[in-house]
């Protein structure tokens, strides 16, 4: 019996482009957005549950939701 992959949804942040502003990372409700030195946002995937209030939030529209596979998340 072949069971379907379960996928959840997480948030990606192109840091190419990120300008480390911040605004994800206060309206995160799991705490799983940091801006380490300052540079780039950076997101705890264990942590994420994929709501998309930071993409909403981000004034650069750098950050995606997208959906993982489960097994790849628990890495």
């Amino acid at each position: 019996m072949n069971v379907p992959k379960k996928k959840r949804r997480k948030a990606f942040v192109d840091e190419k482009i990120c300008v480390a502003c911040g605004c994800c990372a206060k309206v995160c409700p799991m705490g799983a957005i940091q801006i380490p030195k300052g540079i780039m946002a950076m997101v705890d995937l264990k942590k994420c549950v994929g709501c998309g209030k930071c993409a909403k939030e981000c004034p650069a529209t750098v950050i995606t939701i997208r959906e993982v596979d489960y097994e790849k998340e628990m890495v």
